[in-house]
């Protein structure tokens, strides 16, 4: 089975986000699709041919992680986009942040934060299905740093692909723009 690119062209015309750094973003997400694709098959060809215990074998395993993080991470990232950014106070996340972060506020501002921080990578809010709890953490590579078996709800790429295009250096500018742009039902439809 193979993975196919999707089509995210309704994201063209979001506030903030130009039509040529969008257009380059999916490209981007596109390559990891068929690199994912690629890998995946070479990998079965192998295996067929008996070759698992080859040292090719080992670096595409590895390879397999970085490409379809990379593709699965943009999606999420594409569908937590297109909306209009307004919090809804009575859904299933308002009495989560309060709870595991104090407030909206104080869970925006630790979100915030850690997108700030110095390097490239996603800023992810996870859900830890075993305890409920809602957690940001920064992942500096798509194959590393995620939480074993939580839920990512809501996914900011902060790589400077996602960014530099429209806003240079003003990173803090960009997640403005995709706080604005947030769609918390989809955020909300991901919590388990």
């Amino acid at each position: 089975m193979s993975y196919t690119a999707k089509d995210y062209a309704k994201l063209i015309g979001m506030q903030g986000f130009s039509e040529t750094l969008l257009k380059n973003h999916f490209t981007l997400y596109q390559g990891y699709v068929t690199n994912t694709n690629k890998v995946m098959d070479i990998l079965g060809q192998m295996l067929k041919e008996g070759k698992t215990a080859t040292p090719e074998f080992a670096e595409l395993k590895r390879r397999l992680g970085w490409e379809f993080n990379g593709m699965r991470l943009h999606e999420l990232y594409f569908e937590n986009l297109g909306g209009k950014g307004e919090f809804n106070k009575s859904g299933k996340l308002a009495g989560k942040f309060p709870e595991d972060f104090g407030s909206y506020e104080a869970w925006e501002k630790d979100f915030k934060g850690t997108g700030s921080m110095r390097g490239i990578g996603w800023t992810v809010l996870y859900q830890d299905p075993a305890s409920g709890k809602l957690i940001n953490l920064w992942i500096n590579e798509h194959d590393v740093s995620h939480p074993a078996g939580c839920t990512p709800l809501l996914i900011m790429d902060v790589f400077e692909h996602a960014f530099m295009i429209d806003y240079g250096l003003k990173r803090a500018d960009y997640i403005e723009s995709f706080f604005r742009n947030i769609d918390w039902k989809a955020v909300e439809a991901r919590i388990k």
